[in-house]
C-alpha cells in the first residue's frame, strides 16, 4: 500500500496520529495532490481540530476545485452556527456533482437554521428521496412544509414518519399541533397530544397543547 492508503487504514482504524503521518508524507512527496490535504483535513476533523481542518480544506481548494473539501466546509461552519457560509459550501458541492442525500439534507438545514423554510424544502423533499427510509430527513421535510403553512403535505410526511416509528413523540406532537391549527380538530388533537406525552412524558409543547385542548372545551368548542 502507498502512504495515502496506509493513512486511510489507520484512519479506519481511529489511530488518528499514524494516519497524520502517512498523510503528510503524502503531502510532501506530492504536494500539488488535493487528495492529501483532504484526507490530512478529514483526519484532524474527526480528532475534534475543525479550525486546523479548514486549512488543509481550503489550501486543497486552491489546488483543485472538489466538492468534497467544500461538503466538509460546509459541515464545520453549520457545527460552528455560521449557516449563510455553510449553504455557499453546500451549494458549490452540489453544483460540482455531490448530488447525494446527505448534501441536500444540510444545505436544507442550512435553510432552516437562517429561517428560511420554504428555501429548505426542495432540498430536504430531494433528500427523503434519496433515501425514503431516512426518517429524521422525513421529519425536517414535513417541519418545513409546516413552517411554510402547507399543512397537507406536512400531515402527509408526519404519518410516514410515525408509520415508520410510532413512538415519534415529536411527530405525534407536529401531528396534533396540524389538525388544531389548520383544521381546527381539537378533539384529533388532542389524541396525538396525550400519546406523544405518554411517551416523553416531558414534552412541554404536547403538554401545553392539551391544556390548550382542554380549554377549548371548557368554553363549548369541539
Amino acid at each position: 500500500m502507498d502512504n495515502k492508503q496506509q493513512g486511510l487504514e489507520a484512519f479506519r482504524q481511529k489511530k488518528y496520529d499514524e494516519a497524520l503521518k502517512w498523510f503528510n508524507e503524502a503531502i510532501e512527496e506530492n504536494p500539488d495532490d488535493p487528495l492529501g490535504y483532504i484526507h490530512f483535513g478529514d483526519v484532524l476533523l474527526a480528532a475534534g481540530e475543525a479550525e486546523k481542518a479548514l486549512n488543509f480544506y481550503k489550501k486543497a481548494l486552491e489546488l483543485k476545485e472538489l466538492p468534497a473539501p467544500y461538503y466538509s466546509l460546509g459541515t464545520i461552519h453549520y457545527q460552528q452556527g455560521r449557516y449563510e457560509e455553510a449553504a455557499g459550501c453546500f451549494e458549490k458541492a452540489l453544483r460540482l456533482g455531490l448530488a447525494d442525500k446527505d448534501t441536500h439534507f444540510m444545505l436544507g438545514m442550512c435553510f432552516v437554521m437562517l429561517n428560511h423554510p420554504r428555501f429548505a424544502i426542495p432540498y430536504l423533499q430531494r433528500s427523503t428521496e434519496l433515501d425514503e427510509t431516512d426518517a429524521e430527513a422525513r421529519f425536517q421535510y414535513a417541519l418545513a412544509l409546516v413552517k411554510s403553512n402547507i399543512a397537507e403535505e406536512a400531515l402527509k410526511q408526519f404519518r410516514q414518519v410515525l408509520a415508520a416509528n410510532p413512538e415519534h413523540a415529536d411527530a405525534l406532537y407536529n401531528t396534533g399541533a396540524i389538525y388544531l391549527q389548520f383544521y381546527r380538530q381539537p378533539d384529533e388533537a388532542l389524541q396525538y397530544f396525550e400519546q406523544a406525552v405518554k411517551i416523553q412524558p416531558d414534552h412541554l409543547l404536547a403538554g401545553y397543547g392539551i391544556k390548550v385542548v382542554e380549554k377549548l372545551r371548557e368554553n363549548g368548542v369541539q
